[in-house]
Order: C-alpha cells, then structure tokens, then sequence
C-alpha cells in the first residue's frame, strides 16, 4: 500500500494504488486526524510530544500526553497496516522527543500544489496552463477544512490559499497569452466576486473582456472594480487598473494579442518587467532571491548576459551573507543552477569565492533541516570546484546527488547530476560513466520539461560518444541538442555543436586538411563573445595543432602559430613539441621536464598525448612511463574527443608507440641485471 494524503480540503488519505473513493483510509476520530494534520504541516520534520498536546488542547487534560501516543498508534496501524508487530514505523516514525510523518514529497496534494505552480512560471505557456489546470483541480475545499480554527494551521492555511489565488491568476494570464480570452472570462469573474480586494485580477477580466470584443462590459469591469476598492478597502484603483481603463478608451494597440509571436512576446516582456518593479515588495530578501532567478535565466543567453550574469551573482551572493540570514544566503546561492558543461572555469577566483560561501553557509544551517537547500549548496560546490582537484567536489557531488534522489526533486537532481558530471575526470578512461550521467539528465529532463538540463544531457553524450567512437550517436545528440536551442533560443549550446562538426569532420578522415582547419577557424569564430573564456583561451591553436599531428605532420613552428601563438593554458604542453619543431630539442627536452601533470578535465587525454609525444621524440623514458599510466585506463577511447572539441586519434595507437619507445630506451642496466 501506497498511502497518499489530501490537505486541500477536509484531511484525508487513501491508498495510491486504489481510487481516491475505494481506497480512502479510514482515520478515527477529529483529534486522529489533527494530529495528522499537525504532522503533515511540519513537513517531514518532529513535532514534539509536549507541542501536539499544546496544539490539539487550550487546556490540556490529565493524560493528555497518553492519549497523544494512543492517537499515534490508531493512526500508524491504519496507515501501515500490513506492518509486522514490534517492527518500527515506516511512514508516521518516532524520533527524539516526539513524531514525524516521512511522507514522500508527492504523497501530499499541498507539496505536489505547490511544485506545480512553480514548474507553470518555467514551462511553455501551453504546458504551463495544462499543469495549472490539473492541479487547481486538486481542490476540494480550504485547506485543512475542518480544522480553520486551530491555530496552528492559521499561517499554513493562509499560505496555500494565496497561492492558489496566484495560481487561478497566472492560469489566466496563460489562457491570454495562448489566445484563449474567451475561456479566461468565466473563473476571473467568479474569482473577483469571491476576492474584490485582488486589483490583478480585475485587470485580467477586464483585458480578457477587451480581447473578446466586449469594450464596455471591459470598463464597466473596472468601474466596478473602482466603487468595490473605495467602498470596502477604502482606496483607489492603483496605476495598472487606471492605465488600462485609459488604453482601452483608447484601443491602444498592445492591447490586442499580436499575430506576430517576436511583437507579442516584446510587449509581454515589458509590461511584465513594468508590473513586477512596481508590485514586488522592496525588501532586501524578496528582491535579492528574484534576482537570483533573473540571472539564472541572463546566463543561458550567452556573451554579455553570462558574463552580467557572473558578475552580479557574486554580488547577490555577498548582499545576502551580509543580511546574516543563512537560509536566505541557501537559497541565493543554490538557485542559480546554471548547466555547466566546461570543465574549465571562466573565472577562478570568483569560483572560489563562490565556494567558500556555500561552504560558509552550509556550516551555518540547522543539522537536519532545510535539505533541498543542502543539497544546492552541495551541487554549487561540486560544480564551482571543477577542474581544482579537490577532494571536496567528488564527496559534495555525491552528497548532492544522495540528498536529491531522497527528495525525488528532478530541478534539483539534474543540478546534483551536474556536479556528478564535473568530477568524474579522476582518472583517464570514464567517458562511459559521464555518458550514463547524459543519459540520466536527458531522460529526467524530457520527463519534466528542465530544458536547460535537457540540452546540458544531450551535450554530455555528444561528448561521450565521440570519446568511444560512436559518431553515429554523436550525431543525434548534437542534432537533438540544436533543435531544443532553436526552440528555447539558447544560443551556447550552438557553440559546442558547432565545434564537434569540426571535430566530426577531423576524425572522418576524407576533407582535405585545409577545409578542417576552416571549420575550426569557423568554430572558433563563434566563441567571441560567448563570455567563455574558460573554453575560448587557447583553443584554437590547441585544435590545429591536434590536427597537424593527426595528418603526421609536426607541430607549427611559424611566427603566430608556433612558439608565439597565444596557447593560453595549454602553453606548458604544446611548448615542447613546438620547439622540437623548430630544431631545439634541448630545450624542448627541458620544456618537457617543466611541464606540469595536466589538469583531470575533459582535455586531459589529448595533453597527456601532447607530453607522450614530445617524450618519444627527445628519449624522456620518465614521462613516457608516467604518460602510459594515465592514458591506459582510456585504451578503448579516441583521444581528446571527449572534449566534443578536438581529437589526436585512438589512445591505444599512442600507447602503442610509448611501448615501442620504452622498449627501444630500455635502461642498460635492466640487461646486466639479467646476465
């Protein structure tokens, strides 16, 4: 038995696997059900003993502390009945000093409410409206009916009733953007009957009578709203209402639903943007958590939004560390769950920063408690510690992801599973592990419409793929991940595409080297801008230097593409065979004695072949031995192809010549050994 439970309307359950009807659950008495009320409004958290007795009692009665445990009993073998005698309760559970309820986080109609009202802000209109309609039918009465009095469920009570407001509201703000005034005419005028005081929702009907043709019921409408807000509030209508009384006098053109969705959706962005500065409370709080969404949205366009995007979170981060509210500071920090694909940090020292206040403010919460907002903050890190080899990214990504799947939260497992994709790359040889990671974020996304996500899983595969060879897959995954950019204008997604066409036609082997080098040229082309330094420094001389040595061709020499070419970070490792190029192999000799271990990212494989390389050609038997460690646990993989960037062919080929090479430098004094 799957038991569910309903506080929108007289407090109920049943069992999931049955209709609502035929499997309703019988629950005792009124003081059986408050104490399940009582439960459900904590939240998954204990409510002490002492607290349900002062809640359900004005005057609590000798024994009231037994007939407490004798309700709790009634209700835990009604709700678990098949439970063995003497086993532990797995739904309604004992824990310190009283009980909580660990309902799952879809078993109560309240907690589905209110995700469906906040997935409706981030789906297409026409998803949004059929996800608001499904669950404003979830209602059967006021929340927590019969038991309005308490006070205990007088603030619970209020919540979810506003937000149904909200959510009739903005499904009729939907039906208007799809066209469908007509529909929307019937629930707003019920709904500013039973609300007068709601001046949107006077707006709405009024708009709504307007788009069906209906100019003077649409002013009587606001006339009516005018004499109700003077005679029962005692105020007059504010700006919204008196301007739309004067555009439809009138007939002012943005009025009209626009056959052209660009124009339409250019009107709707800036009056939306007009309403909410006028109408969103001026609290440091409130404003600094809708920021955060804002730039969430301001990073996904790519150049200077990300770039805007970045600066400002930062910023937000420290506004809200300075308010001294650690939830508050949870939640800012934890929101911004942009997909991250580049293993490379665009900015380092702001990542850290970054880090260090979740690190702060983790510490700073209550054990036990706010676990969604844990569990951002663990994905933050995980993601914001790429590249760093820290032990700390791989043990907050895991953490993340645990604390997620126990909460069944899909935004905030596909932002764990971000973080989970940002440290595997301990080891050579895991492209297999990130492309079941893609797998999952792609699955999980298309479920429940987290379309940033979605083009982040089909990236991740891309990526994958072309690390294992199959281009065929490659394909479809790049092609999926153009056509949800298109959709949803996401303009980054272009840039990694773009590139792994180029990559695509490297590893074909049939263009001539020259029609290569211009898709990279052109590939290239596409990062000014992206506000990705990260990925935009140093790639291109990297790619064309890969492609030079796929075709057998050494590396270039030349001023501008050789010794002085701006390598970026891959300086340490393209030096070498840069100067083997031009005839120092001393110095290359010594170049490759200077470089570092590359970093464990997505281009690790092809630089450890940079370093394998130089290393056989100037007899560094060292680096040759170290380089055969890292790259054999990526025998089976193309390498660098990974990356979805650049490829220098399979690993075992090099591998194949480091073995060659080994044996050639045999150290003589492995041969006197033996004789």
């Amino acid at each position: 038995m799957r038991v569910v439970f309903g506080v929108l309307g007289p407090v109920t359950a049943w069992d999931a696997a049955r209709d609502a009807a035929g499997g309703a659950i019988a629950l005792r008495g009124p003081r059986h059900r408050e104490v399940l009320a009582r439960l459900i409004v904590a939240r998954r958290r204990v409510v002490p003993i002492t607290g349900l007795v002062e809640d359900l009692w004005d005057d609590p009665p000798p024994g009231a502390v037994g007939a407490v445990r004798t309700f709790v009993a009634a209700l835990r073998r009604a709700l678990e009945p098949g439970r063995p005698p003497r086993t532990p309760a797995r739904l309604l559970v004992t824990e310190g000093p009283g009980y909580a309820l660990r309902a799952e986080p879809d078993a109560v109609d309240a907690w589905r409410f209110e995700r469906a009202v906040s997935a409706a802000a981030t789906l297409p209109p026409q998803d949004g409206l059929a996800g608001l309609a499904e669950a404003l039918g979830w209602w059967r009465g006021p929340a927590y009916a019969e038991f309005a009095g308490q006070d205990w469920a007088r603030t619970e009570r209020a919540r979810l009733a506003e937000l149904r407001l909200q959510a009739v509201e903005r499904r009729a703000e939907l039906r208007l953007a799809l066209g469908l005034a007509a529909e929307a005419v019937p629930d707003l005028d019920a709904h500013v009957s039973e609300h007068p005081w709601r001046e949107d929702a006077w707006r709405l009907l009024a708009l709504a009578l307007y788009r069906t043709g209906r100019q003077g019921d649409a002013l009587a409408v606001l006339r009516r709203a005018r004499t109700t807000l003077v005679r029962q509030l005692g105020v007059d209508p504010g700006p919204p209402l008196r301007r739309l009384e004067t555009d439809i006098l009138h007939h002012a053109g943005h009025l009209d639903l626009a056959p052209g969705p660009g124009g339409a959706a250019a009107r709707v962005w800036a009056q939306t943007a007009a309403v909410y500065d006028r109408t969103v409370t001026s609290g440091p709080r409130a404003r600094l958590e809708s920021t955060v969404g804002l730039l969430r949205s301001l990073a996904v366009t790519g150049g200077a939004g990300l770039e805007a995007a970045r600066r400002h979170r930062l910023a937000a981060v420290d506004a809200a560390e300075e308010l001294g509210d650690v939830e508050l500071t949870a939640r800012v920090i934890g929101a911004y769950d942009v997909p991250a694909i580049w293993t490379r940090s665009d900015d380092p020292g702001q990542a850290a920063r970054v880090v260090a206040a979740a690190e702060r403010t983790l510490a700073g919460l209550p054990p036990g408690e706010h676990e969604a907002a844990r569990a951002g903050l663990l994905a933050t890190i995980a993601v914001e510690s790429r590249g760093t080899r820290s032990a700390r990214g791989p043990r907050a990504a895991r953490e993340a992801e645990e604390i997620a799947r126990r909460l069944d939260d899909p935004a905030l497992l596909a932002f764990a599973l971000n973080g989970v994709f940002m440290q595997t790359f301990h080891r050579a040889g895991l492209a297999p592990r990130r492309d079941e990671v893609g797998a999952e974020l792609v699955a999980l996304s298309t479920r429940h419409g987290l379309v940033a996500f979605q083009i982040l899983g089909h990236l991740i595969r891309v990526q994958a793929r072309g690390a294992l060879a199959d281009f065929a897959g490659a394909d479809r995954h790049a092609a999926e991940a153009d056509r949800l950019a298109e959709r949803y204008e996401r303009p980054l997604a272009g840039v990694f595409t773009r590139w792994y066409r180029a990559l695509r036609l490297a590893e074909a082997g049939r263009a001539p080297a020259a029609e290569v080098e211009a898709a990279y040229r052109d590939a290239a082309a596409r990062l000014d801008g992206s506000g990705m330094p990260g990925l935009e420094h140093g790639l291109l001389p990297l790619a064309l230097l890969c492609l030079r040595l796929r075709h057998g061709l050494p590396a270039p020499s030349g001023e501008g593409s050789g010794e002085h070419a701006d390598w970026g970070p891959y300086e340490p490792w393209a030096r070498p065979l840069v100067l083997l190029a031009r005839d120092r192999p001393a110095e290359a000799a010594d170049a490759l004695r200077d470089a570092p271990d590359p970093p464990r990212d997505l281009m690790s494989e092809a630089l450890w072949c940079l370093l394998a390389r130089a290393a056989i050609a100037v007899g560094d038997r060292t680096t040759m031995e170290r380089a055969y460690g890292e790259l054999a646990p990526a025998a089976a993989e193309l390498a660098g192809a990974g990356s979805g960037l650049l490829t220098l062919g399979p690993v075992s080929r090099h591998l194949d010549d480091l073995t060659a090479a080994l044996a050639r430098h045999d150290p003589p004094a492995r041969s006197r050994r033996a004789r």
